[in-house]
């Protein structure tokens, strides 16, 4: 059983590597997303990398886009799955917006919906297709 899990910002190249590398993972292999897509807008993102006892195992970003701040790319090493990593990105993720931000949403894939509503979050329409997986957009109220 994991005894430390940390959630930082991502302020240095190698931590951005290694949530790079998470993602890839998570959903390039591990869910055929197309590698250009899973990397589209990067480069204007907020990066957060988790740790398990100094172990990389997940990663998540926010961006602001034209319609407020979206949440995004919550990946997590299956091996570290289960045991609060996805809990605590969130948790970073919303502790780190700006204090302007007043419209928060994302696209929850489907399975992955019930761990925003514990933070505030509801579905917003119906359940749609991106990266061919089902989804559904999520706001925070």
């Amino acid at each position: 059983m994991p005894s430390k899990t940390e959630v930082k910002k991502v302020i240095e190249q190698a931590d951005l590597d290694k949530a790079s590398a998470i993602r890839y993972e998570v959903f390039v292999i591990g869910q055929d997303c197309p590698p250009e897509l899973e990397v589209e807008f990067d480069d204007e993102s907020t990066h957060f990398l988790a740790t398990v006892d100094g172990e990389p195992a997940g990663a998540c970003r926010w961006r602001k886009t034209d319609k407020g701040y979206k949440l995004e790319r919550f990946a997590v090493l299956e091996k570290f799955r289960g045991v609060g990593v996805g809990k605590a990105l969130v948790n970073a993720a919303l502790e780190a917006l700006p204090a302007d931000a007043d419209y928060v949403y994302l696209h929850a894939q489907v399975q992955a919906a019930s761990l925003y509503t514990r933070f505030g979050f509801e579905q917003s329409g119906p359940e749609f297709e991106e990266a061919g997986m089902r989804h559904y957009k999520m706001v925070k109220k």
